[in-house]
């Protein structure tokens, strides 16, 4: 595959000239933004609200400059992300538009609307085929952000306590995944029902298409038919309680492999671009309701019409960059009989891989990792 362009600039900014929203725009228009038709075009931009009492997620302000730019192009933006397969705030739309304008995010700050992509409940999705996918067939991808005719990614570049780091597939795959997308992902198990919080409502059993729910109407409690249940997910996004949930027992690579797979029924067949901001590198995802001292320096701002090439670009980058003092990173280089691997991300988290994403990412034909950084 040719070679990828991958466009940089820092964080540096001069007393009283530009900020770094304005360095933003800059980039972008730099990369080639204007190439993509966006007159009267929806454009979706993807990107993560941010778990309540966390603050190292991207700012508003980042996500206004963007929005200026598709404007001025002609385009229809919305800022878009899908509900969370977990209980927290953002599990449906309501709470998920709650969280994101308590975290600053809406019309006003951002420029332009604001959308869930797979709905109330997170069940309003597409199946989206995979070309060439080995472990997916069929992508479960929020409907809002497949109705867009352009697709933008906008990342906070981070640690991830299982994929190494979140990146430019991780916001797409994982992130426009629906609720039973996410589930397929980080799931190789089947539901289990907490019976303290069943209602015995019944609604978790109107969304099962497989009998793999069985409803005791003496105990009013659900329960799951193993035989018959297939682990789809469904029927999370139909449980308003939180009584059902499954475990993240997929193996990591298994994780990753889907994840890639998920991103490119995402972006295949319609014009996309994709930016990272490597800062506040903390060592955990931004769903997390908290976050840690950052691993590593803020380096900057990243774009590309190649996510894989652009993930790539900035694990480069991370890895040349010297771990900050007192961070979960350095503390572990610093414990006794700690093994190094010469890995940032593995070393915050040994527990963590994410080379088998970006290898199986290029094998199903996302993009290449061979990139040409161009600094702006």
């Amino acid at each position: 595959m040719e070679q990828a362009k991958v466009y940089f600039t820092d964080f540096h900014t001069e007393a009283f000239g530009d900020g770094l929203p304005t360095k933003l725009k800059k980039l972008v228009k730099s990369a080639g933004i204007g190439q993509i038709d966006m007159d009267g075009r929806f454009v979706a931009i993807k990107l993560h609200f941010g778990e309540l009492g966390n603050v190292s997620y991207l700012r508003p302000n980042y996500a206004k400059a963007v929005v200026d730019v598709v404007k001025e192009l002609g385009g229809k933006p919305f800022l878009t992300d899908c509900n969370t397969m977990y209980p927290g705030y953002r599990k449906n739309a309501l709470e998920h538009l709650q969280c994101a304008w308590e975290n600053g995010f809406s019309p006003l700050s951002a420029g332009c609307p604001i959308l869930i992509g797979d709905g109330l409940k997170g069940t309003d999705d597409v199946l989206v085929p995979v070309s060439g996918g080995e472990y997916v067939k069929e992508a479960k991808i929020g409907r809002a952000i497949m109705d867009a005719d352009v697709f933008i990614s906008l990342t906070h570049f981070k640690g991830h306590e299982a994929t190494g780091f979140g990146g430019a597939i991780k916001n797409i795959g994982m992130g426009c995944g629906s609720r039973a997308g996410k589930t397929e992902q980080h799931s190789s198990g089947k539901p289990k029902i907490n019976e303290d919080l069943c209602r015995g409502c019944l609604a978790c059993l109107k969304a099962c298409a497989n009998n793999g729910l069985e409803f005791d109407a003496a105990a009013r409690k659900m329960r799951v038919n193993l035989e018959n249940c297939v682990g789809c997910g469904r029927c999370l996004g139909a449980c308003n309680f939180d009584a059902i949930a499954f475990d993240f027992n997929a193996a990591v690579e298994m994780l990753n492999r889907r994840m890639a797979e998920y991103t490119k029924a995402v972006v295949d067949g319609r014009p996309c671009f994709h930016i990272s901001l490597v800062v506040d590198v903390s060592p955990n995802c931004d769903c997390h309701g908290e976050n840690d001292v950052p691993i590593l320096p803020n380096l900057g701002m990243f774009a590309s019409f190649d996510a894989l090439a652009l993930d790539q670009a900035c694990v480069d980058a991370c890895m040349k960059a010297e771990p900050l003092p007192g961070s979960q990173l350095a503390n572990n280089l610093a414990k006794p009989g700690f093994v190094d691997r010469k890995d940032h991300f593995t070393n915050s988290r040994p527990e963590s891989e994410w080379r088998s994403c970006l290898e199986h990412a290029e094998k199903i034909g996302l993009g290449t990792r061979n990139y040409e950084l161009i600094k702006v």
